[in-house]
């Protein structure tokens, strides 16, 4: 932890809420990082109500803005039972009562995800609340402050109920100790100055240590319009209408300077105690991704160990997939490598996952996969770069072998580069809840729970709530709302950036008083989470409870959530997988069913040739209504243009066809050279054997990493990294890797201006390029959708329609088409 050099004056925020507070406060992390940065601030609290779900940005935020991060929770007290569902309140009190808990340590952190969680898990009515009887036995590690103006002190203090205030005070001393404070604030009002006054007086009295606070929910002095709009978002009502409101405009995160002037002649130690409180918060968290929480898969009682167990499956699915797809394959002629690369690569990457410490990784994926095999769930051939591991094809996490078409391991896992593996599964609609289940059962209840992901106010959809709120006509904000472009390569398009790039709407701002109002308040909460969500197929695996080690949460339908997003939940270690449910795997096994039940045929894949006639003509003619990721009307054209021949060039249209390669002209390009309309030309021969596939374009990040191993002589490791880099555009990185790559180029006899050439080329196409290995699966499921609706169109539209009976219009559509063939749609089973 680094040391705090506080000066004299000095000041910390203790008590201050973030946008996770969601439609409480305008307070973003990032820019909260900087206003602290321009006021000399050396730390700062994050107490957000009632959950955690923005503590591990918010200390990541900090700790790159050299802020000391504190880690805190504002918690709803119950002053009878958490487990009370009764919503009658005894005379004189309240419902909850705000109470301020700061982490110390780890301990202390460790108990306010206990807290919270439980606080969702067993407290949840209106409120997540604890109770004094769960704070007792949970209050190690932590430094309670009293909550201000909403806490119970305060309560009682303005009910003149003396004989309660004591009783608050000596309770939560006897819970925390030397470690409870005495919160006061000042908000500008006559009442807040009153209280204080009576707070100050109980805190000498008891000999309690008093602590200044600000409690605050927005940035800037300014922004308290802003805010005012927000907590009208919140309650659906607009600024006119009688609304709950903050007193005052002083809920801003003031200077040293401005705290100092309002508490330093009468209670300087109040000050003085929030640079005590924050000198002995010393909390780390591991956040860098480097650290992991990962289950033990349970072995059976045979296995000497896990990595004897994790071995013997592996061996046994190498031999498998040698008796039942490569000798086949090798007697064709077809096997594009040698049985001992396929042995070489798996013993290569065996030592990687062992030197990683990922076997129970594997493990428990092999078994929630196999479980769905077993229960004729059906599962995808692969997704992302986890179709480059052998062992993953070995184990049948994948289907997609990663010899026979060069995909990389080291996309998938770096040994340079120790993060976490990230398998993505696609299962069956009607089976995923059902594997998910599985896991639960394998793991326990508590130790399995879905990823939590939050909403945020996009430019349109903040100019939108807004209007709403200053009950702006609506005609005139959807004009306005209209004028902000839609997303940009899957970005969205900010309203500054609006602003530049579309000259109505800066007229209409310089017009318009409303209008520019309308828009400055919206440009203030432009990106303020919103709301909370379960996301779609995200669920976290912990060894334990994950309330010991991560906050967790209910759900609006009572489903147990984390508290921290997908991408926080890495960042601490936590095993984190994607269960999505594809609709296209219901409908191939729907198909598959009814061609067995109907028709008695049964199909086996593995005896399909990949460049079927009939097909491959059904993708050339454009005719790709209902097939897997080949519906859309662009993608038929450029299938109409390209003719395919075979899986290869479905995976490069697949990867092509997304924004960046269609605006930079790349399918074009590859169209033109795929036809012999344009040669293939590569800046030097040793390019051909990489590129040969795409025709001398660059279409997979895997290329990039190829390129850098034969030319420049990185490892695959290295090579990886540079990748991330210039994905990323980390231009101190890429300088380095430039340097590397263009020296090591020309020690393997390539000119110097070439190795240039080359790496620009790489660094200008690392924006756009796509995952081989994802995309050959993905065109391995578009072609087996394709296949079937080539060959036997009937039960393929009976078992697409079965998943979009509602679609009257596609209804008539796929009859039609059946109609012309001379067939008519199957009647449902």
């Amino acid at each position: 932890m680094d040391p705090l050099n506080f000066k004299s004056r000095d000041f910390v925020h203790l008590h201050l809420h973030s946008d996770y507070s969601l439609l409480q406060s305008t307070i973003k992390l990032k820019p909260l990082a900087t206003r602290l940065g321009e006021l000399g601030m050396q730390a700062c609290g994050l107490t957000d109500y009632g959950n955690m779900f923005g503590a591990v940005s918010f200390y990541k935020a900090m700790k790159e803005a050299k802020v000391r991060p504190i880690i805190g929770y504002d918690a709803f007290v119950t002053s009878g039972s958490r487990f009370d569902r009764d919503s009658a309140v005894r005379a004189g009190e309240r419902p909850y009562y705000n109470l301020v808990l700061l982490a110390k340590d780890h301990e202390g952190y460790q108990n306010l995800v206990y807290l919270s969680s439980k606080a969702f898990t067993e407290g949840l009515h209106h409120k997540p609340r604890i109770d004094n009887e769960i704070l007792a036995g949970h209050s190690g590690g932590l430094i309670a402050l009293s909550g201000g103006a909403n806490g119970a002190l305060a309560h009682f203090v303005r009910q003149g109920d003396l004989a309660r205030v004591q009783d608050v005070a000596d309770q939560y001393r006897s819970i925390f100790g030397k470690d409870f404070y005495i919160e006061i604030a000042d908000n500008g009002t006559e009442e807040s100055r009153s209280l204080n006054k009576a707070l100050i007086g109980l805190a000498h009295k008891n000999e309690i240590p008093l602590v200044a606070a600000n409690d605050a929910h927005y940035l800037n002095k300014d922004d308290a319009r802003a805010h005012e709009v927000l907590l009208c978002i919140g309650d659906g009502r607009t600024l006119s209408e009688d609304r709950y409101t903050l007193p005052s405009s002083s809920y801003y995160v003031r200077s040293a300077e401005e705290m100092w002037e309002i508490f330093g002649s009468e209670v300087p130690d109040a000050l003085n105690n929030t640079l005590l409180i924050a000198g002995q918060c010393q909390l780390e968290i591991a956040a860098d991704g480097d650290n992991f929480t990962l289950p033990v898969f349970p072995i059976p009682v045979t296995a000497v160990n896990g990595d004897e167990y994790f071995e013997s499956v592996l061996a046994e699915g190498f031999e498998e997939r040698k008796a039942s797809v490569w000798l086949p394959m090798k007697e064709k002629g077809s096997l594009r490598h040698d049985l001992e690369d396929y042995d070489a690569r798996l013993k290569r990457e065996i030592g990687v996952i062992r030197k990683m410490g990922f076997q129970d990784y594997f493990l428990i994926t092999w078994d929630f996969i196999k479980y769905a095999k077993e229960n004729d769930i059906p599962v995808g051939p692969g997704r992302g770069s986890a179709a480059g591991s052998l062992v993953a094809y070995c184990l049948g996490i994948t289907d997609i072998d990663p010899l026979q078409y060069d995909l990389l391991f080291e996309r998938f896992l770096n040994p340079e580069r120790i993060s976490m593996p990230d398998i993505d599964i696609d299962f069956c609609i009607r089976g995923r809840a059902d594997v998910i289940n599985h896991v639960t059962q394998v793991y326990g209840r508590d130790s399995v729970c879905q990823i939590i992901t939050f909403g945020t106010m996009a430019s349109r959809a903040a100019i939108k709530d807004v209007g709403r709120a200053l009950n702006v006509p609506y005609g005139d904000v959807e004009k306005i709302a209209k004028l902000i472009p839609p997303p940009i390569r899957g970005r969205n398009v900010s309203i500054s950036q609006a602003m530049e790039m579309v000259p109505e709407l800066k007229a209409a701002i310089a017009s318009d008083p409303k209008i520019k109002d309308l828009v400055n308040l919206a440009l203030k909460l432009e990106g303020c989470a919103r709301h909370s969500s379960v996301h779609a197929a995200g669920v976290v695996i912990s060894p334990k409870p994950l309330h010991e080690i991560v906050p967790v949460a209910m759900s609006a339908k009572d489903e147990l959530t984390s508290q921290y997003s997908m991408n926080d939940l890495e960042k601490v270690g936590m095993l984190k997988m994607d269960f999505l449910a594809l609709t296209t795997l219901t409908v191939i096994s729907d198909c598959l069913s009814s061609l067995k039940s109907r028709a008695g045929v049964e199909i086996d894949w593995s005896e399909i040739s990949l460049n079927d006639e009939r097909t491959m003509q059904l993708f050339g003619d454009g005719r790709t209504d209902a097939v897997f990721q080949f519906e859309s009307s662009g993608m038929q054209e450029i299938c109409r243009r390209l003719k395919p021949k075979e899986l290869e060039d479905l995976s490069a249209l697949n990867a092509l066809y997304r924004p960046g390669p269609i605006d930079g002209g790349m399918i074009d390009d590859y169209i033109a050279r795929h036809r012999g309309e344009k040669q293939v030309r590569y800046l030097v021969p040793e390019m051909k054997e990489i590129l040969a596939n795409t025709y001398g374009v660059l279409v997979y990040q895997e290329q990039i990493m190829q390129l850098a191993q034969k030319l420049a002589g990185f490892s695959l490791g290295e090579a990886d990294m540079m990748r991330r880099a210039m994905g990323k555009k980390k231009r101190e990185e890429m300088a380095v890797h430039e340097e590397k790559f263009v020296s090591g180029s020309v020690a393997n006899g390539i000119a110097k201006q070439k190795a240039e050439s080359i790496f620009k080329l790489m660094a200008q196409f690392a924006d756009y390029g796509f995952n081989r290995s994802h995309s050959i699966a993905y065109a391995y499921l578009a072609f087996q959708t394709a296949y079937l609706k080539a060959h036997y169109p009937a039960h393929f539209y009976a078992a697409v329609l079965s998943h979009e009976a509602d679609d009257s219009a596609k209804v008539y559509k796929y009859s039609s088409e059946l109609r012309s063939m001379g067939l008519r749609l199957l009647p449902p089973d």
